[in-house]
């Protein structure tokens, strides 16, 4: 590896990438680098995903196996738990988890862990991203100082008076912005926002990232790229907890929210459509506004609309469980003893990805009412322990009439494109539609409650 290297170098030919977290954002990087003919090198602690990669095989459903296989076969891709392979690599970038801890503050357990893995094998001229979603000030913070105990350096120097700096290695962020299953728009498509430490860093991260995105959007900084991602999805989920709780007041108010959204989405200007639902899910939403809201509190500034957000956002699973009690109740049964199924475990439509899922605490509850519980999910045929429950003894019943008609209630949480709704709504006694998901089922609909 040269020593000297200016930032137009990873503008070259086949360069050494390492992706360190093989999951749902870094495991689409890294074949999407493979696939612009780079040599890359996915990292992660899981031995069991290292193994199942370089036998060409793919543990996330909408990355298919055929894939993987190709690139492994061309030797353009495959998997280590060596870290000390970092050195032969010109970038490395990190893509692994930024969740919440139980007082809901930000876990940056990850990212230290990766920095710390990192400098004992950092070379010159070695370009580091960081990806993983966190609060203004990571890259710099924690990540930068771990880095330079290597003995090398990257000031911190914003501003074109700072475009000669010199650097031993180069520092940027660049936030992740995969939706997983969203066919319209793939990771090649979306635009790369890229901030780094200085100029030549942000430089250098531009000159990476336009090989494999259509168009990158450099930022004066990392701090000013943290913030965008935050941006991006607080503003999300200010709107969804907006819809959520107007969908309450509807309800109240015998109305239909869902008709009201698709008639104020005619509007051609100033409006954009939010859908309720039965909470947030996902690696984004529900957790990335509260890592700017846990920073604010340094700088003694309350973030009032993120926190009401968040409040609004978190009681919907317990909403979906009183209307499951109450729509019980009118049929004269209680929850305690009542058999429900639950329709999707997955956080969104048609996808195998249970993080964060509003379908695990909408179950919790469930259980907690004293009600006998299964689920059905086409995409986890059963389940595993997770970081805060353990539903590890639950396997997917099978759908058909006999076993819908043998539930008091069907609650549908996940809309996947795959359920017959028609039939759904025909077998079951009572559905709980929490996705509007049976909008276009005519007959039976004095068995539907929308919630």
């Amino acid at each position: 590896m040269p020593i000297e290297r200016r930032p137009e170098f990873f503008k070259g030919a086949q360069l050494k990438v390492g992706i360190i977290g093989c999951g749902y954002v870094g495991l689409p990087l890294a074949l999407r680098f493979a696939e612009a003919g780079h040599k890359v090198t996915g990292f992660d602690t899981d031995p069991v995903k290292i193994e199942m990669l370089n036998s060409g095989r793919s543990y996330i459903q909408h990355i298919p196996q055929n894939k993987i296989q190709q690139f492994v076969i061309s030797r353009h891709f495959g998997a280590t738990t060596d870290f000390a392979k970092l050195k032969e690599c010109d970038a490395v970038l990190i893509c692994v988890p930024t969740p919440l801890d139980e007082r809901r503050e930000p876990d940056l357990s990850y990212v230290e862990q990766t920095a710390l893995s990192i400098y004992p094998h950092l070379q010159k001229g070695q370009l580091i991203v960081l990806e993983s979603t966190t609060y203004p000030g990571t890259t710099e913070e924690l990540v930068l100082p771990i880095l330079e105990r290597s003995g090398l350096s990257c000031p911190i120097a914003a501003g074109q008076e700072n475009e000669d700096v010199v650097c031993d290695f180069w520092l940027a962020f660049s936030p992740e912005r995969e939706d997983p299953g969203n066919k319209q728009f793939g990771l090649a498509q979306i635009p790369k926002v890229v901030g780094g430490l200085n100029p030549p860093s942000g430089r250098a991260a531009q000159a990476l990232y336009s090989q494999v995105v259509a168009r990158v959007v450099p930022v004066s900084s990392t701090r000013a790229a943290e913030m965008a991602k935050l941006l991006e999805n607080i503003f999300r989920c200010v709107n969804i907890a907006l819809v959520n709780e107007l969908k309450q007041l509807c309800l109240r108010m015998n109305m239909d929210i869902w008709e009201i959204i698709d008639a104020a989405a005619t509007k051609p200007f100033g409006y954009m459509p939010f859908y309720p639902g039965p909470g947030l899910g996902g690696h984004c939403i529900p957790v990335d506004p509260f890592y700017l809201s846990w920073k604010a509190r340094e700088y003694d500034f309350a973030t009032r609309f993120i926190e009401l957000a968040g409040e609004v956002n978190t009681a919907m699973p317990y909403h979906v469980a009183e209307a499951t009690a109450n729509a019980l109740n009118n049929h004269k049964k209680s929850m305690k003893g009542s058999k429900i199924l639950l329709l999707g475990v997955a956080y969104k439509k048609d996808v195998d990805d249970l993080r964060e899922s509003p379908s695990l605490k909408i179950m919790q509850l469930f259980v907690q009412g004293g009600a006998s519980l299964d689920y059905n999910d086409p995409y986890f045929p059963q389940l595993h322990k997770m970081r805060h429950y353990n539903y590890e003894h639950m396997k997917s019943v099978q759908l058909n009439p006999q076993t819908l008609a043998s539930y008091d209630a069907v609650v549908i949480a996940t809309d996947h494109s795959s359920y017959d709704y028609e039939s759904i709504v025909h077998s079951a006694k009572l559905v709980i539609d929490t996705r509007n998901a049976t909008r276009r089922v005519v007959r039976h609909r004095e068995k539907i409650v929308l919630c």
